[in-house]
């Protein structure tokens, strides 16, 4: 099989983004422009993989962080021909070379397949046929149809104009003549850049045959110019995603109101809700449910739990036949035994709460160890914090903690024991007794309270 290289062109500014940011690190479905091309390019298993970057290079670089990523820079905007360029002396002599852009970040990896199979020993050109080409460069064919020359749409003939199929920008070409085609571009064109599609009539003049593959879908070749472009694809991808979702068997109540900025991976009779948004990697059990307007990030949901609307997990593990929300909120660190219960405005963080245990109301646990069977009632805290360090609160089985409870840790809650409401514990309660610390009531006769001045 011949050596495959794969250069992805990343230098544009894009300034019709408006960003302080490289135009291709703006987030598609959750991870950057680039990242997603990258990923793609690793499925075709490149013996080569070079990025060309230029605008915010330290961004770039630093965002996609990919140790197995050569890089090559282009300082001078000088088109697309003299990015490729760039990356010459990071390829082989042998083999073939697909060209990708870091901005085009929907084409799977099947067309792309497809597409280098089909320049056979010589070189292919990835078109699409649009209602309205406008702006686009133009794919010429000869009478047995084969690809003879791209041309700008500013550099275009009448003729050429009618034209409705156009270049995507993705070519897979000879590496060996790289070089040598490269070298002889030039520049006279109403851009004044070195266009690398130019390099198509060099390879017509040498005798390669370039075959024109149409792409199977329009948005797989779409690229971004501006924050529209990039909703609208973000769009695409999502209903994409949620398509496959359905195929798959889970549940949507609505395709068109999930994100997925990720990976979610479901069980079977997955049931999700409206406007529920995964990010990161997500895995939902089987019978798992999640109710509307849920965000779940880095989260593993055991089977038959049910999630109620507007919770919100992160980086935490949930057991089985667990009932969360509405309204919970399970911070990094959380880890739910099966048969949990955290109810309303209830936040744990950094803590594990033991099977069957129950934590229902206004409440705060966090840096805490509990056991099983244990009740926590309305409005406590586990005091965790102390200005600089942070302490364990320690509850055993089948503990009771009464409404009102301040747990002032380092503290330890042994088995069975119960804690009066309103109480401020701040030594361990013993295993099996009532445990009650709460200021003496007093009542101050002829008090009366301030009135505002008239």
């Amino acid at each position: 099989m011949e050596r495959l290289s794969i250069v992805i062109l990343a230098a544009g500014k894009g300034k019709r983004m408006y960003s302080a940011l490289p135009k291709v690190v703006h987030p598609i479905g959750g991870e950057p422009m680039l990242k997603r091309v990258i990923r793609t390019a690793r499925e075709l298993n490149p013996a080569r993989l070079v990025v060309v970057y230029g605008h915010g290079g330290d961004i770039v670089r630093q965002m996609i962080d990919d140790k197995d990523v050569a890089w090559a820079e282009q300082t001078e905007q000088l088109g697309t021909g003299h990015a490729l360029k760039m990356a010459l002396s990071a390829l082989p002599e042998d083999g073939k070379t697909l060209v990708l852009y870091g901005d085009v970040p929907l084409t799977r990896a099947s067309s792309l397949q497809t597409l280098i199979a089909a320049a056979g020993d010589g070189a292919a050109v990835l078109t699409d046929v649009m209602a309205n080409p406008t702006g686009y460069g133009r794919i010429v064919r000869n009478a047995a149809q084969g690809v003879v020359a791209i041309v700008e749409e500013k550099d275009c003939s009448p003729e050429q104009r009618s034209l409705r199929e156009i270049n995507t920008g993705m070519l897979v070409l000879p590496t060996a003549r790289l070089a040598g085609w490269l070298d002889s571009l030039k520049n006279s064109n109403a851009q004044g850049e070195y266009y690398l599609t130019d390099v198509v009539e060099l390879a017509v003049r040498d005798g390669v045959s370039v075959t024109g593959v149409n792409v199977a879908h329009s948005w797989e070749a779409a690229g971004v110019n501006n924050k529209v472009q990039l909703s609208e694809l973000e769009r695409i991808l999502q209903l994409n995603q949620a398509r496959a979702l359905l195929e798959s068997g889970v549940g949507l109540a609505d395709p068109a109101r999930i994100d997925i900025r990720g990976e979610l991976v479901c069980g079977r009779d997955v049931s999700i809700d409206i406007n529920a948004v995964f990010e990161g990697r997500v895995e939902l059990g089987d019978n798992v449910r999640i109710g509307p307007n849920c965000v779940l990030k880095n989260v593993k949901v055991a089977a038959g739990t049910e999630i109620a609307a507007f919770s919100h997990l992160e980086d935490a593990e949930v057991g089985e036949s667990c009932k969360l929300g509405p309204y919970a909120r399970l911070r990094p660190g959380a880890d739910l035994a099966d048969h949990v219960h955290i109810g309303n405005f209830v936040e744990v963080k950094k803590s594990r709460i033991g099977t069957g245990s129950k934590v229902n109301h206004l409440t705060y646990i966090g840096d805490a160890v509990i056991g099983s069977k244990v009740n926590v009632g309305a409005g406590c805290v586990t005091v965790n914090y102390n200005g600089v360090n942070k302490f364990l609160t320690t509850i055993g089985d089948n503990v009771f903690v009464g409404s009102g409870t301040m747990m002032v840790a380092p503290v330890t809650l042994e088995d069975g024991s119960t804690i009066g409401a309103g109480s401020v514990i701040t030594r361990t309660a013993p295993a099996g007794e009532l445990t009650v610390g709460r200021a003496r009531q007093v009542t101050v006769p002829g008090w009366k309270r301030p009135e505002k001045n008239k």
